[in-house]
Formats: structure tokens, C-alpha cells, sequence
């Protein structure tokens, strides 16, 4: 992960938790209080965030020694330990409600992550995310998604081309749309994927006959619609659908043989896994 992403998160995420000190702790345990703790799984699910967890300890206290019991992606139950820790005891403690913040989210990210993807692990259909990420920390949640086992659409508005129905309205259609975009990407010599979202069969046709583009999204169609679509593209270009997927009609989806199907359910309504973090006497 980019070192100045992580640095500037983790000073905007103790700024906003701890303020001028951590009166609490400070008013009661010594500074020079050395002590032992630990992160104890309360639930079922897969783990994910731990590798980060351990870089943030070294940035929030480089003498914090830190033992890692199990792997992200690993499958966890109650009562599983995910990290020990020795060291100063104010900066456990400081530290405490930022990793299990993390942890206890990309936990639950990469579990809803994981039971998507396993709906699916006899198909060669891939599971995407979206950018209906939480702002500022758009970038531990898409690393769950990959510990899940899924796949990462795009980082932001700056490495991939999408072309959605906003786009196209606005600048005039999809034959306008795909070519200014070409003109644009000449002119400040880029090479970016293009992707273009459709709404319907006629608009599949349209795209087919212009090409140009890399990927076609077919947005919000039904099963049957998306089969005919899949049909008509027939390998030019890649497939992906998007709008209303679930668990329950992912597979359908998945079985109509489109290359991806995006789901903004893996970081929207997310349960996070219960952790705790205990001191060990």
C-alpha cells in the first residue's frame, strides 16, 4: 500500500480519535508501563487486515513487538487469536479502537467477499467491486475484497475509463462518447482501459457496430437479456453485468457467460466481525 496513503491516514485517524492525549490512559498507567495484549476473534468469518494492522503498530510505536497467530484471507472462528502484542501500554492502548476498527471492517468485507466468490468457484465468471467505498478508506476495503478473493474494478476516477449512462447523455450519445474519449486519451497520451455501459440490447448493437471500447457493462438487464447480450457480443469485447446482483441471482448471472459481474454489496451493508482486544496477565 502507498506509504504516504497509510501515513496520512493513520495521522488524520488518532488526530480525530486521541485530540491533545489520551486522558483516560494517561491518568492511570505510568509511561513507562510495558504490558501484553491481545486480538481475540469473536465470530466466524474470514480474517483480512491483519498484514496492515502490523504496519500500522510499527508507525504508531516502532518498539511495539508484534506476533502475527494468522494469515489474512484465514478462516476464523470464536475464540481464534489474530495478534499479540508487547509493549508500552499507552500505545496498545491508543492504538486499540483504530486496528480493531480496521480489522473488524475488512473482516467483514472479505467474508461477504468470500461467500460471493463461492458461489461461483466452479465458473470462470469473476467478482468485481466498486467505488462504493467509504471515503478515506477506499483502499483497505478494496484490499479486503482481494482477500476474499475477488477482484478490484478500478481504484478511482483516474485509471480506468468508464463511460456510464451520466457520460453519455451529457456529451451527446455513444458514438460521441467513445470518441472524444479516444481524442482525449491521444491528447494526453494515456492508455486506459474503456469500458461502456449499456441499458439495453439496442444500445449492445450500437456499441457493437462503433467499437473502439474494451468492455461492454450491461446494467440492470434481466437473465434472459443478459444472454441475448452475451450472444450478440459473441467474445468481441468483454461482459460484464452490474444493477441488482445478489446472492440469491448472482449465479444466473454468472451461468449466462459474462467475463465479470460487479457488486457494490461487498462494501455496502457490511457486518463486521466481532473482535476484542484483551491485555494478558
Amino acid at each position: 500500500m502507498n506509504k504516504e496513503y497509510l501515513d496520512n491516514f493513520i495521522a488524520i485517524a488518532l488526530k480525530e480519535d486521541i485530540g491533545d492525549g489520551d486522558h483516560t490512559s494517561l491518568a492511570c498507567i505510568p509511561p513507562e508501563q510495558v504490558g501484553n495484549a491481545q486480538i481475540i476473534i469473536k465470530e466466524k468469518g474470514v480474517l483480512a487486515g491483519i498484514t496492515l494492522t502490523r504496519e500500522i503498530l510499527k508507525r504508531i510505536d516502532p518498539g511495539l513487538h508484534t506476533i502475527q497467530c494468522l494469515d489474512d484471507g484465514s478462516v476464523v472462528k470464536k475464540g481464534n487469536r489474530a495478534i499479540e502484542l508487547t509493549g508500552s501500554v499507552l500505545s496498545i492502548l491508543k492504538s486499540e479502537r483504530l486496528i480493531l476498527n480496521i480489522l473488524q471492517r475488512m473482516s467483514g468485507i472479505a467474508t461477504k467477499t468470500r461467500t460471493y466468490v463461492d458461489r461461483l468457484k466452479d465458473l470462470n465468471t469473476k467478482i468485481l467491486d466498486t467505488r462504493k467505498n467509504t471515503p478515506g478508506f477506499r483502499l483497505f476495503e478494496k484490499a479486503a475484497v482481494v482477500i476474499g478473493g475477488g477482484e478490484n474494478h478500478r481504484t478511482g476516477l483516474y485509471d480506468m475509463i468508464l463511460l456510464k449512462d451520466n457520460h453519455i447523455e451529457f456529451s451527446g450519445g455513444i458514438k460521441k462518447a467513445i470518441e472524444d474519449t479516444h481524442r482525449y486519451l491521444n491528447r494526453i497520451h494515456k492508455d486506459l482501459i474503456i469500458e461502456i455501459e449499456a441499458h439495453s440490447l439496442e444500445s449492445v448493437r450500437e456499441i457493437l457496430a462503433i467499437g473502439g471500447i474494451h468492455r461492454i457493462m450491461l446494467d440492470n438487464f434481466s437473465i434472459e437479456e443478459t444472454k441475448e447480450a452475451v450472444n450478440l457480443i459473441n467474445g468481441t469485447f468483454e461482459t460484464e453485468s452490474s444493477g441488482g446482483i445478489t446472492l440469491t441471482n448472482i449465479r444466473k448471472y454468472a451461468e449466462c457467460g459474462v467475463d465479470y459481474v460487479s457488486v457494490g454489496d461487498l462494501t455496502t451493508h457490511i457486518k463486521t466481525i466481532d473482535m476484542s482486544l484483551k491485555a494478558i496477565y
